[in-house]
């Protein structure tokens, strides 16, 4: 299918394009080179942080953190349940058990049923090997309590961060709230790099010993050395370069996408039964994907039918996540729930949300929306 509003395509301008071509003309086609290097810096410098290290997808990122956390086989990784597979399959790369809680009225995971699981675990000397706090849909997690629900049971807290760079709460930006950051630059985010992410840290050592196991673990020898088990996982040269100019360009497109939020906020909010993704307090989003929640009953149809009217129309939407602990890979994995993951899945539906879409695109799509139900 044509489609003629994609749900959230690469937005590139002349400053990506003329990176990419120097890249290009300097020859550094591999993943390592001077684009990379200034890439990591611009991006540590962006969040805060002391060190980055760009790699080959969020999946390798979240990967690599866990194997710096120390998680080992059989180990159990706690993480909510409304968010994408790539946070739970990277506990199973290691051998871990994901181990899912519910989300709070932000979508968000749930601290005070985290602060009671930990409890319990703490109870009987199950605590788990680490936390993965997932900021979903570019907003950030209520991450002040949930890091300091981490600390005091003494269990590493990772943020996935892959949807909300440019994101921040209290003015601290989203990645830096636990021990280990990490950023998708996926196809579809916000910052893009063609395919790639990025683990970010103060601590520099972390970072090192990531950029390390990137790099097929090899050790400093003039033959290829090697002490365990590494991973091709750097990001590559060109791809750095047009990370470079995405991150300089992020601002413009943050402020994009918040209009773009507000224009649907004033068009849809009228027609009733619908709700949108609740900003926490403190947090500043980069509206990645703008987010619905339809109550069928009070706006007179479903979501699906919905969806299926914005798809005959060469609308660009999906469903929310569907909660980890539905997912058949995951049916025997623990769950705690409170059924905020399931009321979401079953009503939620994330709309086009480029920042180049105009005041009548949205209206097009906000159109479409409304005569579904009639």
């Amino acid at each position: 299918m044509s489609w003629k509003y994609l749900l959230s395509p690469p937005e590139m301008n002349a400053v990506e394009r003329e990176l990419l071509i120097d890249a290009f003309d300097s020859n550094w086609i591999a993943p390592a080179g001077p684009d990379l290097e200034a890439f990591e810096h611009e991006l540590a410098s962006w969040t805060g942080a002391a060190a980055a290290v760009g790699l080959s997808s969020g999946t390798a990122a979240l990967h690599l953190a866990l194997q710096a956390a120390g998680v080992q086989p059989g180990d159990d990784v706690i993480m909510p349940s409304l968010t994408f597979a790539a946070s739970a399959f990277a506990a199973t790369y290691l051998g871990a058990r994901p181990c899912f809680v519910d989300v709070d009225a932000t979508w968000q995971l749930d601290a005070e049923l985290l602060a009671a699981e930990l409890a319990a675990r703490a109870a009987t000397t199950t605590l788990p090997a680490a936390v993965i706090a997932v900021d979903l849909y570019g907003a950030v997690a209520d991450l002040v309590a949930i890091a300091d629900i981490c600390r005091h049971y003494g269990v590493v807290l990772i943020e996935d961060s892959a949807e909300a760079i440019g994101a921040s709460l209290d003015g601290t930006s989203a990645g830096r709230f636990g021990w280990i950051g990490v950023f998708s630059f996926n196809g579809n985010k916000i910052v893009t790099t063609g395919g790639g992410g990025a683990v970010i840290s103060d601590d520099v050592d972390v970072v090192e010993r990531c950029r390390h196991l990137a790099t097929q673990a090899r050790v400093p020898a003039p033959h290829y050395e090697h002490a365990e088990i590494g991973y091709n996982y750097r990001l590559g040269n060109l791809n750095a370069a047009i990370g470079r100019g995405q991150l300089r360009t992020l601002a413009a497109r943050i402020a994009g996408r918040r209009w773009v939020r507000a224009t649907y906020e004033r068009l849809l909010t009228p027609l009733g039964g619908i709700t949108f993704q609740t900003v926490p307090s403190g947090c500043e989003p980069n509206h990645w994907l703008t987010t619905i929640c339809v109550d069928a009953d009070s706006f007179g149809n479903s979501p699906t039918a919905i969806l299926a009217a914005l798809n005959q129309a060469r609308i660009e939407a999906r469903p929310g996540f569907k909660p980890m602990h539905l997912q058949p890979v995951f049916a025997n994995a623990p769950m705690i729930s409170n059924g905020n993951s399931d009321r979401l899945f079953e009503r939620c539906i994330s709309l086009p949300s480029a920042s180049t879409l105009t005041d009548d695109d949205i209206g097009s799509i906000c159109d479409v929306i409304a005569r579904s139900r009639q």
